[in-house]
């Protein structure tokens, strides 16, 4: 195994988050000190939503987030005509993501959502057009709900409007009247169906089993300048995402979460969706594979989930088809590979 690095050698790494079940790997890190383990001085940056965190990686606000996988394609392709350069070290997370309809549609009209457009054309009376929410315009949420609306015969922008908000606003929106429904990731669908106020017709897990989700995204300047933090912050990042996967580790797990300095949600809101069942306000289903940290291949920076996401982002109008990406030079395997042998034993 490779040394580890000393703290006193190190400045501080700024590393962004975005209040959420999958920003465990992050919080845990540093409530237990397993960033201090791998030498590294890491100051956490919580962000209201994607957007935040995007423009504070792009004006190099921040070293390095927990984030949508989309943003690396999105900066790296200089889609907001600000390109970025960009890597993703390690994957954080599978699954997490969740679809909430408000509880004026019923669910055993609605059903999955294959009563969704007849519920539409016989029963729709609003002035305004059925909208839901997703957390960004690049993130997996955007790429579920359209492939959800499409699979129940329903197109996007012509017969559901597509709007998108920070996930903690969801619940509140959907709350108001102001959304109909939302895809975000927990556990701000939680949040709504204990309230009252949602249903959820289909998990992540379901709609795309397997699914890459949050990942870690770094500057190219702290890739090129700091490499040695950027493979220790991939060996801490990991080494807590192999505790969050551990069901005993599980309810202190909900806790850390559960502090106002990351969701703020209480215990009973996180427990539903990172306990062993989830209540889905239309009975309960399995929740054992909700939330995916650690395990087989999951965390490694591959070109296949590159690939889902470039694939499901050519499908919903994102990118052109002829656009490359440098999938090798944004999603680093030999970033990762390094962290790995960095990893201290379970």
């Amino acid at each position: 195994m490779e040394s580890l690095p000393k703290v006193e050698s190190r400045s501080f790494i700024r590393l962004g988050f975005v209040p959420l079940n999958d920003c465990a790997p992050v919080a845990v890190a540093h409530e237990l000190g397993i960033f201090k383990t791998y030498g590294l001085n890491v100051r956490l940056s919580r962000q209201p939503g994607w957007a935040t965190v995007r423009d504070m990686l792009s004006y190099g606000e921040l070293d390095a987030a927990q984030s949508i996988a989309g943003l690396a394609f999105y900066l790296a392709l200089g889609l907001n005509k600000l390109r970025r350069e960009i890597a993703v070290p390690l994957v954080l997370s599978a699954h997490g993501n969740a679809i909430t309809l408000s509880n004026e549609f019923p669910p055993d009209q609605i059903g999955r959502g294959e009563g969704l457009t007849a519920h539409l054309a016989q029963k729709w009376k609003k002035n305004r057009p059925f909208t839901l929410a997703a957390a960004h315009r690049f993130s997996s949420h955007h790429l579920l709900l359209q492939g959800w609306l499409r699979r129940h015969g329903l197109q996007p922008g012509r017969d559901a409007e597509i709007v998108f908000l920070p996930p903690p606003l969801m619940p509140r929106n959907l709350a108001a009247g102001h959304i109909d429904g939302y895809c975000v990731g927990e556990p701000w669908n939680s949040e709504s169906i204990l309230q009252g106020y949602g249903w959820c017709p289909a998990t992540s897990a379901e709609l795309s089993t397997g699914h890459p989700e949050k990942v870690l995204l770094v500057t190219g300047e702290f890739v090129n300048e700091r490499r040695d933090d950027c493979i220790a912050l991939g060996a801490a990042l990991l080494h807590a995402c192999r505790l969050c996967q551990d069901p005993g580790f599980r309810n202190e797990l909900i806790s850390i979460l559960a502090r106002p300095a990351y969701t703020g949600c209480s215990l009973a809101t996180l427990r539903n969706s990172l306990g062993p069942v989830f209540d889905s306000g239309r009975g309960e289903i399995d929740a054992s594979d909700f939330h995916l940290f650690y395990g087989a291949d999951l965390n490694c920076p591959s070109a296949d989930k590159a690939s889902w996401f470039l694939s499901g982002m050519r499908s919903a109008g994102l990118l052109p088809e002829t656009t490359v990406a440098p999938l090798t030079r944004l999603y680093r395997q030999d970033l990762f590979r390094a962290s790995e042998r960095l990893l201290l034993p379970a």
